[in-house]
């Protein structure tokens, strides 16, 4: 159900963007063509040349590429793609998703995609169920967007609660399923 079907997978700044490793490998196996978009955090918890090396794309995290002026057009990714999946999306992403900042290239092709967009939330429990960030989820579900919860569990912070990311094998599943024909997820 995934075959032939072009990705976004955008990686923000959390302690959970080790799990979009094995997300990038499962999307790959499943015959789907991923393109990964980093935010300048998601470096500081997994390398760019991880993603690049399993999904067979350089990982972009930047507008322009380099100083020739080569740059990664927004627009172009956001009509690339069948769907754009943003796991983990951390607190920060997921209020300029839901509030139309676009300071970065993943906000960026959020705004341009056309596509179905996904987001697994990432963050701690505090965090997680706040007003504020519980009114976001709220907006992009608005929008049409598709919330993953977040798991039950331990997390980073040694709280136990909701705000783990969802497993890469649940959205993965949560992909095939929509795919599958209806283009629903519940």
């Amino acid at each position: 159900m995934l075959k032939g079907k072009r990705i976004i997978l955008g990686v923000c700044g959390s302690i959970a963007a080790y799990k979009a490793a094995l997300l990038v490998r499962l999307l790959v196996k499943a015959e789907a063509e991923v393109q990964v978009i980093m935010t300048a955090s998601a470096s500081e918890f997994i390398t760019p040349l991880t993603l690049a090396t399993l999904s067979k794309r350089p990982a972009l995290s930047q507008f322009v590429r380099d100083e020739s002026g080569v740059w990664n057009n927004h627009v172009d990714l956001g009509l690339w793609a069948d769907a754009m999946v943003v796991a983990p999306a951390s607190a920060n992403t997921v209020a300029k998703m839901a509030n139309g900042f676009c300071d970065n290239l993943l906000s960026a092709t959020y705004l341009s995609a056309r596509c179905p967009v996904f987001v697994a939330p990432a963050m701690d429990l505090d965090m997680y169920q706040h007003p504020a960030v519980q009114n976001n989820f709220r907006k992009l579900q608005g929008y049409g967007n598709w919330v993953i919860e977040a798991g039950h569990g331990e997390l980073a912070s040694g709280l136990v609660g909701q705000g783990r990311m969802a497993e890469p094998e649940e959205i993965v599943q949560v992909l095939q399923k929509f795919f599958s024909g209806d283009g629903k997820i519940v």
